[in-house]
């Protein structure tokens, strides 16, 4: 009696990573069932996915956004992080560079007829607010410290963009508030150039009691420190209460304009033409009262 040699089974095709032939995979995507290699593996809530499940996903999952239809800041709020950066570099290259250089290109004065500013330059407006007394430490020191409480807090509410967006007019707002409740020039009158964040800071106060009041929170808080630090404009000298004035004005301006706007697909265009409106507004006054004092342009 004899027994035949039974036949060998044919071997099992080696699965291979659809992305790299030459890689064999025996792990497979969870969503597709692919064979994936470990360069091309995702961890996933369950196993692996492929790269390419993972792409997919991330194209058509629609973006996460803040309360007021911004791309949601998360993490770290990288805006105001930077925004101080700049004050902080400023501070420095205002000990750096000789002879107050800095100073004296960019900080914003009014009335425009001192010689020593010369004639009217609209970006002095916007650039004084990253200039800092320098015999004053604590003046950037408080402002800075103002800026991250208040920035940690509007940044991932509204959105990146249009945290800045909103930083930036209220500096404009202070420069414009200082320009037209400042007295007219006399001759021989002294002038100064006004420098600081502060006017930009005011204009988060504005904005945070905006938001507050929108969101139903308690603004008491608000108004408090809001009031403390107006009366601080009026008692201590050589600052600029018309530049706190004009940028809480500003800032609350803009952030009605983010918050109250309807929610749809148009919510950001809407946004972005409110704050350009408050911009020619911004404009609108200091031409007029360009016009009014006779200031050349």
């Amino acid at each position: 009696m004899s027994y035949g040699i039974p036949a060998a089974e044919p071997s099992a095709q080696i699965p291979v990573c659809p992305r790299h032939p030459d890689r064999p995979a025996y792990v497979r995507c969870q969503r597709c069932g692919r064979p994936a290699c470990p360069d091309c593996q995702r961890a996933a809530a369950v196993g692996f996915q492929c790269v390419d499940c993972v792409n997919e996903t991330k194209r058509t999952t629609p973006a996460a956004r803040s309360v007021y239809g911004g791309a949601a800041a998360l993490g770290r709020p990288l805006a105001t992080l930077a925004i101080i950066a700049a004050c902080v570099l400023v501070y420095v290259l205002q000990w750096i560079v000789p002879n107050d250089g800095i100073y004296q290109d960019f900080a914003f004065a009014t009335p425009y007829a001192n010689p020593a500013y010369g004639a009217f330059e609209p970006w002095r407006m916007l650039t004084s607010a990253f200039l800092h007394s320098q015999g004053f430490i604590l003046h950037i020191v408080l402002n800075m410290y103002m800026l991250w409480m208040f920035g940690q807090a509007l940044e991932p509410l509204l959105g990146r963009v249009r945290f800045v967006a909103l930083y930036l007019l209220s500096a404009i707002g202070g420069s414009v508030g200082y320009l037209l409740l400042t007295p007219a020039y006399a001759p021989g009158q002294e002038v100064t150039g006004v420098v600081g964040a502060s006017g930009a800071i005011f204009g988060l106060f504005g904005a945070m009691l905006v938001v507050q009041r929108h969101r139903g929170g308690d603004t008491r808080q608000l108004w408090v420190l809001i009031a403390i630090n107006g009366v601080i404009g009026f008692v201590i000298p050589q600052i600029a209460w018309q530049a706190h004035l004009g940028g809480l004005v500003t800032g609350a301006l803009c952030a009605a304009v983010i918050a109250y706007v309807p929610r749809g697909r148009r919510q950001g265009l809407l946004q972005a033409a409110g704050l350009a409106v408050v911009l020619c507004l911004l404009i609108a006054a200091t031409a007029l009262h360009a016009a009014a004092t006779s200031v050349p342009a």
